[in-house]
């Protein structure tokens, strides 16, 4: 097994620009499919960074799986590795820290702004960022603040969009992983699933405008964090 494990939960929700970045990095990684069963005989202690994908299920869905993944992340915890959760992701590190994850009243999707949080201002997470910037959003769940927890992120849909917990881990309520196909597929397949009379969603057409220069400037997004990710891993 390799040093870098990804947790993902459907086909769907690769690690999409992360592995393009660990690929430059020249940096093996280990893709696994926990809602497969993958998880099991994993030896937890081998990895030295850990990262955890989307997926359309819900944190308290009765999916035994769901536990396993979430006892390996607090495994995870005490032996203090790097971890970044994206979305689903997010939300489970948020319950494996002992917080709550709650069905919001609306879905939020589409490229969002993203606001610093005041306590965030010398998080070296974000020390590429500016204090405004967009992120691909598509999540109906949002997760209130673990203890020990200091909020990096918002939006105007949904005010927990990401924290840091210690110094090794991120959590992100949105997509930074995301490349023009992955927007492109999720909008193919999923498109029924949106309602643009909603304010906190966005149309189709919307989120393929300039499309291109969307996801470039996400790819910018992204690599900050997974730089700082790899830097903690392998410094």
């Amino acid at each position: 097994m390799t040093d870098i494990l990804i947790l993902t939960h459907i086909d769907y929700c690769p690690p999409g620009y992360l592995a393009q970045v660990l690929d430059e990095a020249r940096r093996d990684f280990r893709v696994l499919r926990v809602d497969l069963g993958e998880l099991a005989n994993i030896d937890l202690d081998r990895p030295r960074a850990v990262a955890i994908m989307g997926g359309p299920m819900s944190v308290n869905d009765e999916l035994p799986w769901l536990a396993t993944e979430i006892a390996a992340l607090q495994h995870f915890i005490r032996r203090d590795i790097p971890m970044i959760g994206h979305c689903l992701g997010a939300q489970l590190l948020a319950r494996a820290l002992g917080a709550e994850v709650r069905r919001m009243p609306y879905t939020e999707s589409g490229w969002q702004p993203m606001r610093r949080a005041a306590e965030a201002s010398s998080s070296p997470w974000l020390a590429h960022l500016p204090a405004e910037f967009p992120i691909f959003q598509w999540h109906g769940d949002s997760f209130a603040l673990p203890p020990g927890a200091r909020p990096l992120l918002s939006s105007p849909w949904c005010e927990n969009q990401g924290f840091a917990w210690g110094d090794r881990t991120l959590a992100v309520q949105g997509h930074p992983e995301m490349t023009e196909e992955l927007v492109r597929l999720w909008l193919k397949d999923w498109a029924h699933l949106l309602d643009a009379r909603q304010p906190s969603q966005q149309s189709v057409a919307q989120m393929l405008d300039q499309l291109p220069a969307r996801v470039a400037a996400l790819n910018q997004v992204a690599q900050g964090f997974y730089r700082h990710w790899l830097s903690l891993a392998f410094p």
